[in-house]
Parts: structure tokens; sequence; C-alpha cells
């Protein structure tokens, strides 16, 4: 009877430690890190070949649409990246000026990042104004 528990025992802690490992590995590879544009110039040599999410601030006046492909430039000055969209899917309709885009690809070796996905997130209208040099003002009574 004790080498059934023990068979029972070892049987155990072996799914235990599966099921643990599994569950790590699923959550280490669901991550997500979107590195800004600073971090990708730091990076250097490192981005090649290597698929990345980077995220930044669409440049007013960068988004050019030629068919299908669709650039823009993200980032804040000096420090900016030209983003090519080739993907398949439509574009967000939130990817305007000073909107906070997400892209998903590789860089390519003339230093375009060439994305596969885009994921864009609207300025509210505060952060707009803000950056377009806007004061807002309080009214007194």
């Amino acid at each position: 009877m004790k080498r059934k528990q023990l068979k029972f025992a070892a049987g155990s802690i072996i799914i235990i430690l599966t099921l643990s490992y599994l569950a790590y590995s699923g959550y280490q590879e669901s991550k997500t890190y979107y590195h800004t544009v600073p971090e990708i110039y730091a990076m250097k040599g490192a981005v090649d070949d290597r698929t990345l999410q980077v995220s930044g601030d669409v440049i007013p006046g960068s988004i050019q649409r030629e068919g299908k492909i669709v650039t823009f430039t993200i980032g804040e000055a000096p420090q900016t990246l030209q983003v090519k969209y080739v993907g398949k899917q439509p574009l967000p309709d939130t990817l305007i000026d000073r909107a906070t885009a997400m892209a998903t690809g590789k860089m390519g070796p003339d230093g375009v990042f060439v994305a596969d996905t885009i994921l864009a997130k609207c300025a509210s209208k505060y952060e707009k104004e803000k950056a377009a040099g806007v004061e807002l003002t309080q009214k007194s009574n």
C-alpha cells in the first residue's frame, strides 16, 4: 500500500510541476512590451531580424497613403522613426495626427520599421490641444 501511495505522490508532483512550467512559459510569451523610439535607437544592431513592438506619437502631417501601403512617422524630434504598414487588416480609424501608434513588425535595413500590425490610441481632446500649443484657461465670473 505504501508503494502505491509513493507512486501516486510522485505522479502528482510531476503533473503539478509540468502544469506550473506550462503556465509560466505561456505567461512569459504573452507579455507584450512596446519599445519607445529612443529605446529602438539605443538597441542599434540588436533589432535586426527580430519582431519588435514599438510605440510613439504620430508626427502631424506625416501620414501618407499609397494604395494599401501607409507610411507615417512616430516619436519626437530629433528621434523619430518612419513606420511602413504593409499588413492585411484595415488601419484603425484612430490613426491620426498626435495619436499614439503601436506597431508590431521588423526593422528594415534602410532604417524603416516595417509593420504588419498597427494599433492606435487617440489622444484625448486636452492632450491634443496641449500638443498643438493651445493653452487652456479658466474663465472667471
